[in-house]
């Protein structure tokens, strides 16, 4: 944490899992069911909601992503890009795990366990689909959730705070080609067009919009910012949460017909999430971080931007794909699985700070 007179960024410290972010999973998995039922009791006003779009973007659907994402992006300061020197190393690892490895090795996992492992339990004609949308999922690292599980693990809230607002502006850049490659690898159709939609309508204009909000509540003092955040914060999820409902009334059908489908997509997701967060967390120990920089730089890959994921599924592959699916339980698993590992950050800490051996 920040040491004597050092200054702490404003509503970071703070920030705390709320009753409705803590049962997440439980409202996803409620989601679920709503959608399925919804889905089979109403099927042709979800025909009609899938119909309103306009080039490949669902309209319904495109205002709900915005309301999920805008208020996270607030929370970023790019003025703090400046800081990212001061803590060179463990940016380094930041960058390297999420960019260099994260997505690579996403892809292998998919490959490995959708196209191999457990084929036999599949359908095999959504099995390139449920592999792009872990593509998809690996190749968008935490933007927001990262300041929660930074202050978790005792995190330093200034190298928090550099550290996502370097990874967002890599994001920018990064994220479409590294997807189109990596589906490009895995022999999946890469709809170019569409993919850069997403990146500019789900990126680029949301980022945007929140970085002037940000400026103009900011204007007014750093209180009225605070409360703007914390009225707008909950439209985070329930838009979240509706996007989920729709999906699953598209799913339905096919998750009636394959329930351990999710079961089976959370395999290499686990696997990865563990995997990315293991090397980290060791990179930066061999480095010599200290473990307040540690945490967030570890968690920060483990953890997913699933608001991007699912929305650039929807939008490439069409709410009944296998795609939007895999983003979907990658949703579903997010926070019981990074409250193990902030809670393994806090118990490795004498051991992180225990001399290496030789």
């Amino acid at each position: 944490m920040s040491g004597p007179g050092e200054a702490v960024a404003p509503g970071i410290a703070g920030a705390r899992l709320g009753l409705f972010e803590r049962y997440l999973s439980l409202w996803v998995a409620l989601c679920i069911v709503a959608g399925i039922a919804l889905g089979q009791w109403l099927p042709e006003s979800f025909r009609t909601i899938a119909g309103l779009e306009i080039a490949q973007v669902n309209l319904p659907v495109g205002i709900l992503i915005w309301v999920m994402i805008i208020p996270m992006l607030m929370k970023i300061d790019f003025g703090r890009l400046h800081e990212v020197g001061l803590h060179a190393r463990a940016i380094g690892v930041t960058l390297t795990v999420n960019w260099l490895f994260k997505p690579f090795f996403m892809a292998v996992l998919g490959w490995l366990f959708l196209r191999h492992l457990f084929v036999p339990w599949l359908p095999a004609s959504q099995i390139d689909s449920y592999i792009a949308g872990l593509i998809l999922l690996g190749a968008a690292p935490c933007t927001a959730m990262v300041f929660v599980w930074s202050n978790l693990s005792d995190g330093e809230p200034n190298f928090t705070l550099s550290q996502v607002a370097l990874n967002d502006t890599v994001m920018v850049f990064a994220f479409a080609p590294i997807v189109a490659l990596l589906l490009g690898v895995s022999s999946i159709t890469v709809p170019w067009d569409t993919l850069l939609i997403s990146v500019v309508l789900y990126i680029v204009v949301p980022l945007a919009i929140a970085q002037l909000l940000r400026r103009a509540l900011r204007a007014r003092g750093q209180a009225t910012f605070e409360r703007a955040l914390a009225a707008i914060g909950p439209w985070s999820l329930g838009a979240l949460l509706a996007t989920l409902v729709l999906l699953f009334g598209f799913q339905g059908d096919q998750l009636l017909r394959q329930p351990v489908v999710i079961a089976l997509l959370a395999v290499p997701i686990l696997v990865q999430v563990f995997g990315t967060w293991g090397l980290a967390y060791w990179l930066n120990r061999r480095l010599g971080v200290a473990h307040c920089a540690a945490g967030p730089s570890s968690l920060i890959g483990a953890s997913n931007f699933f608001e991007l994921a699912v929305a650039t599924a929807i939008a490439l592959y069409g709410f009944e794909s296998g795609a939007a699916l895999a983003t979907v339980v990658g949703v579903l698993i997010e926070v019981p699985v990074m409250l193990l590992l902030v809670r393994l950050v806090l118990r490795t800490r004498r051991w992180y700070e225990a001399p290496a051996l030789a």
